[in-house]
């Protein structure tokens, strides 16, 4: 090994409990603004994202390591690389096989009043997500389909845990992603939106009166997702100019949230380049 900030973990030390903080508790994540990233394709995006900046880089076996994990162990753009026992590396992990390295990062959680936005913007916002996989989902759809901000709202799972991450496959290095818990403030920056860039604020639901084929949805919009078992809040559907539903010819007359979002996200986009 070359980098010389190396450090390792042989037992349930301080840094470890830090680390281990740091997957398991928003909290702790949120004090020390760092983050905890496994996976190989959400580290790579990481790592090329100019949102996140470099902190800890984790290895059980140096010499089982690829070229590109010594590359990144020894390239110093990592200000500490540790070595970490493997019964304890596996403990780490969330996955029955764990990636060959694992790594923090550092961040800013941004404000909806630090937001820059295109003139005629593309706006996500989810409504008190519930699940992990859904909210990675989205993000990495609303990556796909030129979303410019995704917005989390309410009471819900953490944007940075480290299972949204992996189910984003990294999408949210290169999405902005804020998280408004007040509904006032989230309104009084949509009403602003409104005045300023004439915003179309859409509303989502199975039983919404305005079919997504004729709706019309384009840039500069807000599309506004609900909560997995209980739909939008009062609140947010009373401030939405229309709700939209998807057409659907099947018995089931709702799709998971990930799906409809997806589909949401590709008739914006659609209306938008046409």
């Amino acid at each position: 090994m070359k980098n010389e900030a190396r450090q390792s973990i042989t037992e349930r030390d301080d840094l470890f409990q830090i680390l281990e903080a740091l997957k398991q508790n928003r909290k702790k994540r949120n004090e020390l603004g760092e983050l905890f990233v496994e996976g190989i394709e959400s580290i790579k995006q990481a790592l090329s994202s100019d949102l996140v900046k470099p902190e800890k880089i984790l290895f059980s076996d140096y010499a089982a390591l690829s070229d590109w994990g010594k590359d990144l162990v020894d390239g110093g753009i990592f200000p500490k690389a540790i070595r970490v026992k493997k019964e304890l590396y596996d403990e780490l992990s969330d996955k029955a096989e764990p990636s060959e390295i694992m790594i923090t990062l550092s961040y800013h959680r941004t404000k909806l009043a630090d937001v820059s936005l295109p003139e005629n913007p593309f706006i996500v916002i989810f409504d008190r997500p519930s699940d992990f996989g859904n909210l990675g989902s989205l993000i990495r759809s609303a990556n796909s389909f030129g979303v410019d901000l995704f917005v989390t709202h309410g009471h819900c799972v953490d944007l940075f845990e480290p299972k949204v991450i992996r189910s984003s496959l990294g999408a949210i290095f290169h999405t902005p992603v804020v998280h408004e818990e007040s509904f006032d403030e989230l309104e009084a920056w949509l009403l602003g939106l409104k005045r300023e860039r004439n915003l179309v604020v859409a509303g989502t639901d199975s039983g919404g009166e305005e079919s997504l084929l004729d709706a019309g949805l384009k840039r500069p919009v807000a599309l506004i997702l609900g909560n997995e078992a209980k739909g939008m809040s009062v609140n947010l559907k009373r401030i939405s100019d229309m709700i939209v539903s998807i057409p659907l010819s099947g018995v089931v007359n709702s799709l998971n949230v990930a799906c409809a979002g997806t589909i949401l996200f590709w008739q914006v986009s659609r209306n938008s380049r046409s």
